[in-house]
């Protein structure tokens, strides 16, 4: 079990604190977003069912005329996905560079634009309420926002 574990801690960043570890965990939880969003509609569809939204029906089939009411689309979820995806990775190379100003701030620079998103279809677009589904990418992206503006000078000199 401790080589497991030695294993495991070989692979994570070498830098002090947590916040570099709490990059890769966020950048491995967006990657398996990209998984879901390209291979499902009812996630992405449970952070943006505001009041115009509409249950997810099945994939339009050649016969079927998709429908045009739906907030989440297969082409809305897969850009989602994408959108993550480069996130994922712009999170890891800072996780692994933290100490380089320039990943530094672009990985700070991807959570402003995830809650200038979430708060903007909240707020001002109507795509999305309170709730579950919405708390934990505005509860991530705020909560690391604060936490890597305050830690900015241990990491970047």
């Amino acid at each position: 079990m401790a080589s497991l574990i030695s294993a495991i801690q070989s692979y994570l960043p070498q830098h002090e604190g947590i916040l570099p570890i709490w990059l890769v965990f966020v950048a491995v939880t967006a990657m398996g977003n990209t998984i879901q969003a390209y291979s499902t509609l009812s996630f992405t569809s449970r952070v943006y069912g505001g009041p115009t939204s509409f249950p997810t029906v099945p994939r339009p089939t050649p016969t079927t005329p998709p429908s045009l009411n739906r907030s989440v689309t297969p082409l809305s979820s897969r850009t989602f996905g994408t959108w993550s995806l480069i996130q994922a990775f712009v999170r890891l190379y800072a996780a692994y560079n933290i100490d380089n100003p320039a990943f530094y701030q672009l990985a700070y620079l991807t959570y402003v634009v995830a809650f200038a998103h979430f708060m903007s279809e909240w707020w001002w677009f109507g795509t999305c309420r309170w709730g579950k589904p919405l708390a934990g990418p505005v509860v991530v992206s705020t909560g690391t926002l604060v936490w890597m503006w305050v830690v900015w000078g241990s990491y970047v000199n």
